[in-house]
C-alpha cells in the first residue's frame, strides 16, 4: 500500500507529510518527506489553548474555541496533503490512506483520554483520500497509555539497518521532539518503549520565555553555558522516573523552568543535559542497556544535547550513539513516515500496540476510517 502520514507533534511548529510504501510489516519504502509551517500567530493560538484544555473530561469533548482551532487544524492538513501531493507530483488517487494524527492537546492516561485535534471525516473529503485517525483510543480502552505508538514502526526499521549496524543489538531509537520517548529492539524483534521524559519542550519555553525566540537553533545558547546542578537535579529527580513502564507522559508534567533561576545559555545548557540523562536514566526500566543509541527528532540537532548522550551512553555500557541519518533514516520524517505505516496496520486489522509498549492488556489494532464517501465496510475498524 502507498500511504502519506501526517504528524504535527508536541513542538508545535507545523505538519510533517511523509510517503511511504509498505506491507504494513518489515517491508518499508521511505518515498518523500515535507514540513509545512505553522506561522507563528497560529502556533501562539495552539499554545494559548493548552491551558484551555486541561479541564476536558473525555476525549470528544469540545469548547467552542478548541472546536473552532480544530476545524482550522484539519483544513491546514488539507492543504498541507494538496501541497505534498503537488510537490510529489502525485494525484489523489495514487494514495490508498492518509494516516492523521491531529495535534495533541492534552494526555491524561491515568483518566483513560487523550485528546488530538483533527477532524479526520472532513480531511478525507477534502482530500478525496481514506484517513485513517484516532489510532490511540482502542489502546486506551484496553488499559493502555495511549502513546508511545511509533515502536511498531521503529522495529520494522530495525530489520533495515545497514550492513555496519545489523549487529549492533540491542538498538534503542530515540525520539526527542517536545517529549522524548525511546523504543529498545532486541536482535529477536522483542520491543519495549516508554516515554523517557522532557525533550525539546523545555528548551523552547526557557529561551522564549528568557530571549522570546522559538527554540535554541543547533543548541547554540546551550553551548555557551554550563549546567545548574541544582536544577538538573531537581528536574531528575521526579516520581515519573521511578514509576514502573509502560509509561507516557503530557507536555504540561514537567513545569517550565522560572525566568529568575538561570541565566539564559546556562538554563538551555542544563535543560539540554535533563533531556539526555533523562533518556539514558530509561535504562533503569529496560532489560539491558542498548548497544546502539539511534537519535531521531528535532532534538537531534541540539549539540548540547547529543554530546551528554555520547558521554552518558559510553560512560555506562560503551554504547554507541548516532544521529538515525547515520543508518539511512530521515529523522525529521520518522513520526510522519510511522503514522503512514500504522494506518496500513490499521486497515489490516494488525496490532499496533502491545503490552510492553503502551501496557494495553494483550496486542490490539485500532483507529477509525473515514471514506471520501462516508461509507466503510472494512472489519475490525471503528467506524468514523
Amino acid at each position: 500500500m502507498t500511504a502519506i502520514g501526517l504528524m504535527s507533534g508536541t513542538s508545535m511548529d507545523g505538519i510533517d507529510c511523509a510517503l511511504i510504501r509498505s506491507d504494513g510489516e518489515n517491508r518499508v519504502e521511505r518515498l518523500g518527506f515535507a514540513e509545512f509551517a505553522y506561522e507563528p500567530a497560529f502556533k501562539q493560538r495552539i499554545e494559548a489553548l493548552l491551558e484551555a484544555a486541561k479541564s476536558l473530561e473525555s476525549a470528544g469533548e469540545r469548547s467552542d474555541a478548541l472546536a473552532s482551532l480544530e476545524a482550522d487544524i484539519t483544513r491546514r492538513h488539507g492543504d498541507a496533503v494538496a501541497g505534498f501531493l503537488d510537490q510529489q507530483g502525485l494525484a489523489p488517487d495514487a494514495i490508498d490512506l492518509i494516516g492523521f494524527h491531529g495535534q495533541t492537546m492534552l494526555h491524561r492516561p491515568k483518566a483513560g483520554f487523550t485528546v488530538q485535534l483533527g477532524d479526520g471525516e472532513a480531511l478525507a473529503s477534502m482530500t478525496g483520500i481514506a484517513t485513517v485517525y484516532d489510532l490511540r483510543r482502542n489502546d486506551m480502552a484496553h488499559g493502555g497509555q495511549g502513546a508511545p505508538l511509533v515502536p511498531v514502526y521503529h522495529r520494522a526499521l530495525a530489520q533495515n539497518l545497514p550492513d555496519n549496524l545489523n549487529q549492533e543489538f540491542p538498538a534503542c531509537f530515540v525520539n526527542i521532539g517536545g517529549i522524548s520517548n525511546i523504543t529498545w529492539v532486541a536482535a529477536d524483534g522483542e520491543i519495549a518503549a516508554f516515554d523517557s521524559g522532557p525533550g525539546n519542550a523545555l528548551i523552547d519555553q526557557w529561551v522564549a520565555a528568557k530571549a522570546g525566540i522559538p527554540l535554541d537553533q543547533g543548541g547554540a545558547i546551550a553551548s555557551e553555558g554550563g549546567v545548574v546542578k541544582k536544577i538538573a537535579g531537581r528536574y531528575l529527580s521526579a516520581p515519573y522516573f521511578e514509576r514502573e513502564v509502560p509509561k507516557s507522559l503530557d507536555r504540561a508534567d514537567f513545569v517550565p523552568l522560572d525566568p529568575g533561576e538561570a541565566e539564559l545559555a546556562d538554563g538551555a545548557r542544563t535543560l539540554a543535559h535533563v533531556s539526555a540523562a533523562a533518556i539514558v536514566k530509561a535504562c533503569d526500566h529496560l532489560p539491558e542497556p542498548p548497544k546502539l543509541w539511534i537519535v531521531c527528532g528535532g532534538g537531534r540537532k541540539n549539540g548540547a544535547i547529543m554530546a551528554d548522550l555520547v558521554t552518558l551512553a559510553g560512560d555506562l555500557n560503551g554504547g554507541k550513539v548516532i544521529v538515525c541519518d547515520e543508518a539511512g533514516f530521515n529523522g525529521d520524517a520518522m513520526e510522519a513516515e510511522a503514522w503512514a505505516y500504522l494506518a496500513m496496520r490499521s486497515v489490516k486489522g494488525m496490532p499496533l500496540t502491545f503490552p510492553a509498549t503502551t501496557g494495553c492488556r494483550k496486542p490490539v489494532s485500532g483507529g477509525r476510517l473515514a471514506l471520501p464517501d462516508g461509507d466503510l465496510k472494512i472489519a475490525g475498524l471503528h467506524s468514523a
